[in-house]
């Protein structure tokens, strides 16, 4: 690990390609135990209260990992960007801020700030079928644009990563034909 990086952020979503922080590494990285899921409503910035979205969160999971990027951050910036991210994340306290060991594509093993869902938060949705999501991101928008733009954007990062999200693949494909019928 590089001497100048203090903190890490786990990105798995839109931090993946919309960071919004100064950083001084971005690697590729794996989080044990959790996985990446559409079970989170959004009535902020890719819904609104009346027609919420759907975006993505870390729900925990035995066996599972989630893949995404680990951004290294360094003391000068760590205070600015725990704001920023404090800001942006926790906009309706749906998300749970952990330190937890992400595994960088080199090996090394480092502690990450990390955005989990809160399963007694009302914003919680799990148990949706994949087509079920299909359909509200296929016709939900918030003040961050369509949540079919979020979804697309997330997969085209994962592919130019060479990381693999089959569920988020086949959503990207079933939103667009959704789309496509009107």
């Amino acid at each position: 690990m590089a001497a100048d990086v203090d903190l890490w952020v786990f990105g798995y979503g839109s931090l993946m390609w919309d960071p919004g922080f100064a950083h001084v590494r971005r690697e590729t990285a794996r989080l044990p135990g959790w996985h990446r899921s559409f079970c989170m409503t959004s009535i902020h910035y890719r819904g609104t209260p009346e027609a919420p979205g759907l975006v993505l969160a870390l729900d925990a999971a035995e066996g599972a990992a989630c893949d995404g990027v680990a951004f290294g951050v360094t003391a000068e910036a760590r205070a600015e960007v725990l704001a920023y991210l404090h800001d942006r994340e926790l906009v309706s306290d749906a998300y749970l801020e952990r330190r937890l060991p992400v595994r960088l594509a080199d090996g090394a093993e480092v502690e990450a700030v990390t955005y989990v869902i809160d399963h007694d938060h009302v914003q919680y949705r799990a148990g949706l079928t994949l087509e079920e999501q299909a359909a509200i991101i296929a016709r939900s928008s918030g003040r961050n644009g369509t949540n079919a733009d979020y979804l697309w954007n997330t997969v085209d990062h994962l592919g130019a990563l060479g990381l693999a999200d089959p569920d988020l693949d086949w959503l990207a494909e079933r939103v667009r034909r959704i789309r496509a019928e009107g």
